[in-house]
């Protein structure tokens, strides 16, 4: 009686012991695949974020241009003749000519008695290089492009303001003109400004031309003003153009390429020292002083 009842209570033990090692077993198993579960996710979070990474910086477009013509050499001898019959160049002051660089002439042609006509024009080459972070060259330049027409547009004294599109220079172009009135020996004279900022990919060309007519000259006409803009304007972004194959390009025998090849309707507009300055008409007397030392 007493054999076949300790028979059972040691089967019965046996039986009890058992689910209690398949849990522990079980328990340590999940765990352990949790923790190699959660690596692999945050290998593969680690792979995912630095490929995201890479294609970003992959999206980024490579500038263009990798350097600026040189500014005094961006018209033809021709234009300059047209446009500042008695000018001479001064290179405009720069920390790096590889990314900004300007030029401008004053010309005064004396007419004896009859008078005089002032010329001033000035060329401003701004370059932007591509950055991960920032964005595109073409996409800096452009945000410079629309800053540089708002600037002229919001000239101070700025009267009968028009402004309108530019065809064949660059991508995207645009002619902002209007009259400034400055005392000048007590007198008031009218200056006709006509400023012309495009771009072509990564580079910025802003083109000033401005003009009047002193002591009995008549003041000039700023549709031709502005049709010799636009000529120079085409002229230095044909310059810039030339820096893609490493060559200087002659503005009088590329100008003409860029106005077919690269000539496109301009497209709607999406902290410059030489900017603030190129909007500034020279008063005469200064012009005057200038041309006299010369």
């Amino acid at each position: 009686m007493h054999r076949p009842t300790k028979r059972l209570s040691r089967i019965l033990a046996c039986a009890a012991a058992v689910p209690v090692v398949l849990v522990v077993a079980g328990c340590s198993s999940d765990s352990g695949s949790d923790d190699a579960s959660a690596t692999d996710k945050a290998s593969s979070g680690a792979k995912a974020s630095a490929s995201t990474a890479g294609e970003a910086a992959k999206k980024v477009q490579a500038a263009t241009y990798k350097s600026l013509p040189k500014a005094c050499d961006a018209f033809s001898k021709k234009t300059l003749k047209d446009l500042v019959p008695k000018g001479d160049s001064k290179s405009g002051a720069s920390d790096d000519d590889a990314t900004r660089a300007s030029c401008s002439w004053s010309s005064l042609d004396n007419n004896g008695v009859k008078g005089s006509q002032y010329r001033w024009l000035n060329v401003s080459l701004v370059r932007f290089d591509s950055d991960a972070n920032r964005g595109s060259g073409n996409d800096l330049a452009s945000t410079y492009y629309a800053k540089q027409v708002k600037d002229a547009q919001a000239s101070q004294g700025a009267k009968k303001l028009k402004t309108s599109e530019v065809s064949g220079a660059g991508d995207e172009a645009t002619l902002v003109r209007f009259d400034s009135t400055q005392k000048e020996k007590k007198k008031d004279v009218t200056y006709k400004q006509q400023t012309v900022v495009s771009r072509v990919d990564n580079v910025v060309v802003t083109v000033n031309y401005n003009g009047s007519g002193f002591a009995g000259e008549k003041t000039p006409d700023a549709d031709e003003l502005s049709k010799d803009a636009e000529k120079a304007t085409r002229e230095a972004v044909a310059s810039v153009e030339g820096t893609a194959s490493g060559k200087s390009a002659s503005p009088s025998a590329s100008a003409s390429k860029s106005a077919s090849s690269g000539s496109k309707d301009a497209k709607d507009s999406k902290d410059s020292k030489d900017s603030k300055e190129s909007s500034k008409s020279p008063s005469a007397s200064a012009s005057a002083k200038d041309d006299k030392d010369k």
